[in-house]
């Protein structure tokens, strides 16, 4: 039987039971473009062509959930390697900047279908996804949120940067950021 924490959250190895984590395959390109489309308002959702070029150019830097119990990915999380340091919208536009030896990772979106949340699942995929960036020698991984999402990726070992110069889908964002040399 498996147990819960006092606030609902699934501990680790109960996550593991419930999903495979691993790098996404070519023919999961559409399943995680719906989940976008799920995740995201329609302004601030990565286009299905957008997401299809990611999937095919860069494979290796998604992470996804996948439910053991009915094999469809629950959640994801995807950037691109750079040696850039500093986020630019056209990250979320052209696959092309994808740099495989980047030292730096621009985190271009964490989903989780609204049935997975509240379980711990976006702090697993995102605590997986550094320690492998880590592994890779990567320097730093490089986000943008809305307001009300900072404190979440705080707990999760980001730090507040200030207001973005991402004017990505007309809102007001913030670079948040996590140094993994050190």
């Amino acid at each position: 039987m498996k147990t819960t924490t006092q606030n609902g959250i699934i501990k680790n190895n109960e996550l593991q039971d419930k999903f495979e984590f691993r790098d996404i395959l070519p023919e999961e390109g559409e399943q995680t473009a719906e989940i976008e489309r799920i995740c995201f308002p329609p302004n601030e959702a990565c286009s299905r062509k957008m997401m299809l070029e990611r999937v095919a150019k860069a494979p290796e830097m998604f992470l996804v959930a996948v439910d053991r119990n009915t094999g469809k990915i629950a959640g994801f999380l995807n950037g691109l390697a750079t040696s850039e340091t500093q986020f630019r919208d056209e990250f979320f536009t052209d696959a092309d900047l994808y740099e495989p030896d980047g030292q730096n990772i621009m985190l271009l979106g964490l989903d989780v279908l609204p049935e997975y949340r509240g379980q711990g699942l976006a702090t697993e995929l995102m605590r997986r996804y550094l320690k492998r960036e880590q592994k890779k020698a990567r320097s730093e991984v490089t986000l943008t949120c809305l307001e009300g999402k900072i404190k979440m990726y705080e707990k999760m070992g980001f730090q507040n940067q200030g207001i973005s110069n991402s004017v990505w889908g007309g809102e007001q964002w913030y670079d948040m950021s996590c140094r993994l040399d050190g």
